[in-house]
């Protein structure tokens, strides 16, 4: 099987390394590829040059490691392991797995000769228990399951729209081949699911009742790409209001979710109500709510291109203009760019519901839609109209 070089993380890894008194801070859900973003990674500084017997590495996910249960035992690692007269590159792999381990990592810290990376599948533990100790002195680098590009890479095909139907339907951990049986990939695919609600959901709630966690991430995930407040989730699936709003916070430090809040364009600001959910994963959405194989991929599709725009390094919104809805508003750095999302544009009723938003802006902002349809696409009146997919393949900066 081919393995997939993730270029834009190892980019931002090996901007930090030798910064000793910075950790870097690898997060993401379970089977996103962190384990092997940090084995290429330590690879790279074999190639380097880096002498192996400088670098080292502990999986508390792993047999041979998870004997080390405790800070107290880690510190003690620590001592018979890591020399203090030379540059070294200590990765920790699944630190929460350790109790207190952010004592030990503060501790390895002060070592003015040792560079610190460290993973994890829960951003809240991670970023709470951390900056509690480091004052600030990390930097957090988050890892998504495959883009479409990456995907295509790890499972060329001479089909590529048929590899986007599978991309749509089984998501990109890197773990899920589209070639198995599909009963073996939805079993993986529910196994990571469990595991993500137990260890990384429920764990950390300190409670067993599945069945809430369940009922309110199937909710979400048959309402992305629609508007959802704690309120119409609570009324939904009959659970109190509390419940809901810490339940939903633990699944997206748990990186099942994420939220895109609304921005008023007329107004310049953040709408406190209403924002959208999207899953990490559209595979684990599949296998929830045992999705039909069916021909409206119009939700996993807006989906796609809230991540990829993640990916590219944008902070996305959800776009309210008057009465008019705009899926993306995409900003990084000066650059603000608008999204629309629509499976096809085949009726001239569905093309004029799209472009009607922007036509009521006055701004220069580049203004885009994109769509699975293969006809029809170029420039109309400033509106830009792609194929999905092409957009999905294209460089970080297409312009």
């Amino acid at each position: 099987m081919v393995e997939v070089r993730r270029s834009d993380y190892l980019g931002m890894l090996w901007s930090g390394k030798d910064a000793n008194d910075v950790i870097k801070v690898v997060v993401g859900m379970r089977r996103a590829g962190k384990s092997t973003l940090l084995n290429q990674y330590i690879a790279m500084l074999i190639d380097s040059g880096v002498d192996r017997s400088s670098i080292f590495k502990l999986d508390f996910d792993t047999v041979r490691d998870q004997a080390i249960t405790e800070k107290d035992m880690l510190n003690q690692w620590i001592i018979e392991n890591i020399p203090d007269d030379r540059q070294t590159y200590v990765f920790l792999d699944e630190i929460q797995n350790v109790k207190d381990w952010e004592m030990s990592v503060a501790a390895l810290q002060t070592m003015k000769l040792c560079d610190v990376y460290i993973t994890g599948s829960n951003s809240k533990m991670l970023s709470s228990e951390i900056s509690t100790k480091l004052s600030g002195r990390y930097i957090e680098i988050r890892v998504q399951p495959f883009s479409f590009k990456e995907y295509l890479e790890m499972h060329p095909s001479d089909d590529v729209d048929k590899r986007f139907m599978d991309y749509l339907t089984y998501g990109g951990l890197p773990v899920i081949d589209p070639d198995k049986d599909p009963r073996f990939i939805e079993g993986l695919l529910e196994g990571v699911f469990n595991t993500v609600l137990v260890k990384d959901v429920l764990e950390r709630l300190k409670t067993d009742d599945v069945s809430k966690i369940v009922s309110i991430s199937r909710f979400l995930y048959s309402n992305i790409g629609n508007l959802t407040s704690i309120d119409s989730v609570a009324k939904a699936t009959g659970i109190g209001n509390s419940t809901v709003s810490r339940y939903i916070e633990e699944m997206q430090m748990a990186h099942l979710f994420h939220h895109a809040e609304r921005y008023d364009i007329v107004g310049k600001k953040f709408l406190k109500t209403n924002g959208k959910y999207y899953a990490s994963d559209l595979g684990l959405r599949t296998v929830s709510l045992g999705a039909s194989k069916g021909r409206d991929f119009s939700r996993p599709l807006e989906n796609v291109v809230y991540l990829e725009l993640l990916r590219r390094g944008y902070k996305v919104s959800v776009g309210c203009f008057r009465s008019l809805e705009i899926d993306f508003i995409a900003k990084r750095l000066d650059t603000v760019e608008y999204y629309q999302v629509c499976q096809t544009l085949g009726s001239v009723e569905t093309y004029e519901r799209e472009v009607r938003p922007y036509k009521g802006i006055k701004d220069n902002y580049r203004k885009t839609i994109l769509t699975m349809d293969r006809f029809g696409l170029g420039q109309d009146e400033g509106i830009e109209v792609r194929n999905v997919v092409d957009w999905l393949l294209d460089r970080v900066d297409n312009r």
